[in-house]
C-alpha cells in the first residue's frame, strides 16, 4: 500500500531500517522520526501525524515487545498496512579507514547478532561494541568513537562515512515486518489477501485457550501468528496477539470476532489489512460469505413457515 499523508512518524533516528519502510509506505509525505517505538504511536494518538511507522517482529530476534505493549495500552490504533523488509547492513566506516583499521564495530545489538558470522570472517579481530541504535552507531563513528558501525543501507545518506561493504547478513532469508498505523476510522476496502491483528485477553481459567483458538478453527480461519505478553500486576495472565488471514467484513471474520468478544475479558481490534505477500486467503468450503447468506436465507424461511 502507497499512500500520500502530511506526516509519517515513525521509530528513528534517521538512518534506520524503520525509515526505509516508512518511505515504502508512504510517498510525498513528510517523514518525522521520533525516539521512542511510544512517542511513535503518541504521534498518531494525538493527532499530529497521520501515520506511524512502526517495527513488529523480526525472523531472527522475534517479537518487537514495546510496540505489542504500546498497541494495547491506551487509546485504539489501527493498522493499515504491513510492509516486509529484507534485512541487508552496510559497514560504514570513516572516509580513509581501511578494513586493516578496524578494531571495534559497533551497532544495536540485534544487528550484531545478525551479523555475528560475516565480522567473525572478514574482520576477526575486531570487537563488537553495542549502541543504542544502528543510526547512533554510525554517529559514534563519525565522532571517533568506534572505527565502523552496522547499519542500515540508508544510514550512508545522512551521515557522511564511507561504505566499506554493504548486503551483509547471516541469513539471507531475514526480514522485519513493520505497520503503518492510523486513528481509528475506516478500514482498507477487502483485497482477497487481507490479515486482521486483534489482542485478546481471556478469562483465566483450563481451557480458555483452547476455546479461543477452536472458535478461529470452526470459522475456518488460519491463525498466522500468536504471541503472548504478560498482563501488568496479574502474574500468570496474558494478552495474546492473533493475526489471522481474512478480513472484518467477511462474514466469517466477523463472526470470529464476535464470538471472541463474547466469551473473552476483551478484544482489541488492531486492524484489516492487505498482506505484503499478496497471496490469496485460502476460504474452505462451508464459511464463504454466500455460504453465510445462503444459510441465513434458509433460516429466514424456516422461520416464516415455509419448508
Amino acid at each position: 500500500m502507497r499512500t500520500s499523508t502530511r506526516i509519517t512518524a515513525y521509530f528513528g533516528p534517521r538512518g534506520t531500517f524503520t525509515e526505509q519502510a516508512a518511505r515504502a509506505f508512504t510517498a510525498d509525505a513528510e517523514l518525522v522520526a521520533l525516539p521512542t517505538i511510544p512517542d511513535t504511536i503518541a504521534a498518531v494518538r494525538a493527532g499530529t501525524a497521520e501515520f506511524a511507522c512502526v517495527p513488529l517482529e523480526n525472523s531472527v530476534e522475534g517479537a518487537v515487545s514495546a510496540t505489542m505493549d504500546t498497541l494495547a495500552a491506551a487509546e485504539p490504533v489501527i493498522a493499515v498496512a504491513e510492509h516486509v523488509l529484507p534485512i541487508r547492513f552496510s559497514l560504514l566506516v570513516r572516509p580513509g579507514t581501511d578494513a586493516a583499521d578496524v578494531r571495534t564495530v559497533a551497532s544495536h545489538p540485534h544487528a550484531l547478532a545478525q551479523v555475528r558470522g560475516w565480522l567473525a570472517a572478514n574482520l576477526p579481530s575486531a570487537a563488537e561494541r553495542a549502541a543504542t541504535s544502528t543510526a547512533a552507531a554510525a554517529v559514534a563513528v563519525l565522532e571517533g568513537q568506534f572505527d565502523a558501525a552496522i547499519t542500515a543501507p540508508v544510514a550512508v545518506e545522512h551521515y557522511p562515512l564511507t561504505v566499506l561493504a554493504t548486503d551483509i547478513a547471516d541469513r539471507t532469508d531475514a526480514v522485519t515486518r513493520f505497520l503503518l498505523l492510523s486513528k481509528s476510522g475506516a478500514l482498507p476496502a477487502p483485497t482477497g489477501a487481507d490479515r486482521t491483528s486483534v489482542i485478546v485477553v481471556v478469562e483465566h481459567r483450563p481451557g480458555e485457550l483452547a476455546a479461543m483458538l477452536t472458535e478461529l478453527a470452526l470459522h475456518g480461519i488460519n491463525l498466522s501468528r500468536i504471541e503472548s505478553r504478560p498482563l501488568a500486576g496479574r502474574v500468570g495472565e496474558y494478552r495474546f496477539y492473533l493475526d489471522f488471514d481474512g478480513h472484518i467484513q467477511e462474514q466469517r471474520v466477523g463472526d470470529a470476532l464476535a464470538a471472541l468478544h463474547r466469551r473473552s475479558q476483551d478484544v482489541r481490534f488492531l486492524g484489516s489489512y492487505a498482506k505484503a505477500d499478496c497471496v490469496d486467503s485460502a476460504v474452505p468450503a462451508g464459511v464463504t460469505d454466500q455460504d453465510y447468506d445462503d444459510s441465513a436465507a434458509w433460516l429466514a424461511g424456516l422461520r416464516a413457515g415455509e419448508r
